[in-house]
């Protein structure tokens, strides 16, 4: 009995260790008996441990059976409805800190359990400097410094999904790799308002099992944390953000442009070269206060040299290899993209309109009818994609909210078959989140 009761209080310490200070247990617990004094070490070994998640059932109604869908994945041949567990996450979060109460260590655990499986999704550590407390180092699975969709947590965002842009060129945003931060705590100093993350990655991310080339992408962003701009309140932020990086070419055959169609190159220097991966981003946030919530303007947009294959310019997980065994060859395509995305709160923090707008062009080069031409090798990869989408977000409280949402998925049209003009691929999403 007396070991079921120190687990019981053990349990309880744990839990409350994120939100109750010390000294409020050394008052509540009786530290002259050793089950006290056994109980206090355990607090202040899990003091600076949380557990923290959330999860999001849904039901989505597609325009058509067998849509293909950014909108959490293409529906099956037969299928235009489906409830489904789009997120189940689970986070642990420990850290360190010093007499000064400044961090020095943290560590991150993250795991995404769904019907569909369980995967890992964060998994880093990362350590301050505890001299100038300006710098920190990471190492481990974690979101690219990349832009801002990237890094906006899905459980904070207002949209259910990332934009089709964000979703290609940052397939499951996180990646292995090292990063260094640059971003003063002190609220004194005179850079306090800056952010600066500059990361080497292996370059396929999540998409893969292991790094397949030796090849790294250099990944750096600055960023400006959100500072007043008049005596209003409003709150600016903004971003630059660069991606260089590439990927081995197992083939000697690859494909550019050359005006409007790709143009096969077979030279043999091309075996063991670099196929580029380069993108260029600026974002850039606007808070405006109102009587009862806020106003808030986001955009982003995002161009740059993208290799992939004939069928997806997505960057490869793992090396392209076609039915026969052999390499396939690689596709270098221009692109470009962005959303702009409208917030406004109805009359109360707790009803919020959301309105988005993004493209994706993954082949800047070409457009329309020239798109599926004889001879031109252009495939449905090359196709521009623009997605309206609107909603509403009810939060019922800090902890649960619901939110109704339509995407409305334009394609231009070309001249290959089931593309001649615009696809049936709409989606209504109806989403319940609840957090912890």
């Amino acid at each position: 009995m007396r070991a079921l009761r120190s687990f019981v209080l053990m349990f309880l310490l744990m839990c409350c260790a994120a939100t109750t200070r010390a000294q409020f247990l050394m008052d509540m617990i009786d530290t002259s008996t050793s089950l006290g004094k056994g109980m206090i070490s355990i607090y202040k070994k899990f003091d600076h441990l949380r557990i923290s998640g959330y999860m999001q059932p849904q039901f989505q109604l597609a325009s058509a059976k067998g849509a293909g869908s950014f909108a959490g994945g293409d529906f099956a041949p037969r299928v235009n409805n489906r409830f489904m567990l789009r997120r189940g996450r689970v986070r642990f979060d420990y850290a360190h800190f010093n007499q000064r109460n400044h961090p020095t260590v943290q560590f991150v655990f993250q795991f995404d359990g769904t019907e569909r499986g369980v995967n890992i999704r964060d998994f880093w550590g990362r350590v301050f400097d505890g001299r100038w407390d300006v710098a920190a180092l990471t190492m481990g699975m974690f979101a690219r410094p990349f832009g801002y969709e990237v890094n906006l947590s899905s459980a904070d965002r207002e949209s259910p999904e990332r934009g089709r842009m964000s979703q290609i060129l940052m397939k499951g945003e996180r990646d292995m790799g090292a990063m260094l931060t640059f971003e003063p705590r002190d609220p004194k100093h005179p850079l306090h308002f800056l952010k600066v993350d500059v990361g080497l990655f292996n370059g396929q991310g999540l998409s893969g099992p292991a790094d397949f080339d030796s090849h790294k992408d250099l990944i750096a962003r600055i960023a400006m944390k959100p500072i007043a701009v008049n005596r209003s309140g409003w709150l600016l932020s903004a971003g630059v953000s660069v991606l260089y990086g590439g990927m081995e070419q197992f083939t000697n055959v690859i494909y550019r442009m050359d005006q409007t169609s790709f143009r096969v190159d077979s030279s043999a220097s091309n075996t063991g070269a670099i196929a580029p991966r380069h993108y260029y981003g600026a974002d850039a946030q606007l808070v405006i206060p109102n009587a009862e919530g806020t106003t808030q303007l986001r955009g982003e947009y995002i161009r740059g040299t993208q290799t992939g294959t004939r069928r997806t310019s997505e960057s490869p997980g793992v090396i392209p290899v076609e039915k026969d065994g052999s390499y396939s060859p690689l596709y270098v395509r221009n692109f470009d993209g962005a959303y702009i995305t409208f917030l406004q709160h109805l009359g109360s923090v707790k009803h919020q309109l959301v309105l988005k707008y993004d493209w994706y062009d993954p082949n800047t080069r070409v457009s329309g009818k020239q798109i599926g031409k004889p001879g031109s090798n252009l495939t449905e990869s090359d196709i521009r994609f623009d997605t309206f989408g609107g909603g509403y977000v009810y939060y019922f409280n800090e902890n649960m909210k619901v939110t109704f949402w339509y995407d409305r998925v334009w394609n231009e049209g070309t001249s290959l078959p089931g593309f001649t003009g615009d696809v049936d691929d709409n989606v209504f999403t109806a989403r319940l989140q609840y957090r912890f």
